[in-house]
């Protein structure tokens, strides 16, 4: 008599290209959850944990983004090695372990080391996804997912700072880390029972020092790459300059008050709008092509937001809508910008990735901090941050492009489309 066994179960139907994306947005979403989702407890937790200097709680924010910065180096190359689904099975578990850490802070300085960890820990929720998708597809039609994946993504930081609000309307800001806790969990879940390992076994690494080095090195030297990694760390540094400093800006100084959590969804959903068209253009016209006329406008939109900056009496109603106009542009550019910055390193994504987002995120989140540190009750220092930011870049692209823009160097349709689903 024959009985039935595990192996004889049918297997699980593969992962659709929609839950996929799904997928991947909201495990990137978990890092900017970490993020944005504390805005609304600064002063809750400065007044708590005794902090006196109101420019000092942003550094809650901004540890974390260094931190993740330089644990940025580390998932990459585990998971050229080892497979992408383990290294971030263990990521997710470390993200629930230390968001319940934060949680059960004595002070504030052990806060911020907290912080630091569990951002260190879990650096491969953002790594991860790109290289993953890397594994999938290439070209233009990798731009098109990436932005895809963001739309989907930007959700969450439109909505992060209201679930700060939500929760405090119950409980004190600690309850904040233990939301980020169970959603690191469901998270953990839904990769456990759905994502196969993308990676192809022929692709693997060893995991040896001069190898990992080299790898790393050859992402961070490639003169065709360099040039976006580091122009879209600037970019991003100046929304994080943003970020760090809006509850000042938005909510006091401009005087916001409640509003400002919905003002900050705002901003963000500029920024989910604009990917939304990216990933429906991008394989028309091409990732260089959209990203750097993105590039150009956001330069001349940071020059009006200087103007208004120095205007006398600026107020809520001026400083918004050309802030999200701005944050509109600034959306045809970091997924695409992504893009065409991983795009020579198909056998090394995951190490390229790590490296490209160390690069990103430690030079944006410097950047982010420099900005939210000479807050001066204006919105003069962001509004010449952006107008910097944007010239730097451009000159970072032109650097990778030889002096050339708008070039297109794959026609549509041309891209190789690599799918690997290996149980």
């Amino acid at each position: 008599m024959r009985t039935n066994t595990s192996a004889e179960t049918p297997p699980r139907p593969a992962l659709g290209e929609r839950e996929f994306i799904a997928m991947m947005a909201m495990l990137m979403a978990l890092q900017a959850l970490a993020i944005d989702a504390m805005l609304p407890g600064l002063a809750q937790i400065a007044q708590d944990l005794g902090v006196s200097d109101p420019n000092r709680r942003q550094l809650v924010v901004g540890v974390f983004l260094v931190a993740a910065g330089i644990g940025a180096l580390v998932p990459g190359a585990l998971a050229d090695r080892h497979g992408r689904r383990p290294v971030l099975l263990v990521t997710l578990v470390l993200y629930v372990l230390l968001a319940a850490g934060c949680a059960l802070a004595p002070s504030f300085d052990a806060l911020l080391g907290l912080r630091a960890i569990h951002a260190v820990a879990s650096a491969g929720v953002a790594v991860l996804p790109a290289a993953i998708v890397r594994d999938r597809f290439a070209g233009d039609r990798m731009a098109r997912t990436l932005s895809t994946v963001s739309m989907v993504f930007m959700v969450v930081p439109m909505l992060a700072p209201t679930v700060g609000q939500f929760v405090l309307l119950f409980a004190g800001w600690r309850w904040i880390f233990g939301v980020l806790a169970l959603l690191g969990a469901v998270m953990g879940a839904w990769v456990f029972y759905r994502l196969p390992e993308t990676m192809d076994a022929a692709n693997r690494q060893p995991i040896l020092p001069m190898t990992i080095a080299r790898n790393m090195l050859g992402a961070a030297v490639e003169r065709s790459s360099i040039g976006y990694v580091l122009g879209a760390s600037l970019t991003f540094g100046s929304m994080l300059g943003y970020v760090n400093s809006s509850q000042q800006l938005v909510a006091e100084h401009f005087g916001a008050g409640r509003l400002f959590p919905l003002l900050f969804a705002m901003t963000a959903l500029s920024l989910a709008v604009s990917n939304f068209f990216n990933a429906r253009i991008v394989e028309r016209f091409g990732a260089r092509r959209v990203s750097q006329t993105a590039l150009l406008i956001c330069i001349a939109l940071s020059g009006v937001q200087v103007y208004l900056a120095f205007s006398p009496h600026q107020t809520l109603i001026t400083f918004m809508p050309v802030l999200a106009a701005n944050v509109c542009a600034l959306g045809f550019i970091g997924a695409n910008f992504s893009s065409i910055a991983l795009q020579p390193f198909a056998r090394i994504a995951g190490a390229a990735s790590s490296m490209q987002l160390f690069l990103r995120t430690l030079v944006g989140s410097l950047v982010g901090i420099a900005i939210g540190q000479l807050y001066d009750n204006s919105a003069r220092p962001l509004a010449i941050a952006f107008l910097t930011s944007g010239i730097l870049s451009l000159c970072l692209v032109l650097y990778s492009e030889r002096g050339r823009l708008f070039r297109r160097l794959i026609p549509p349709g041309g891209e190789r489309i690599v799918v690997v689903d290996v149980h």
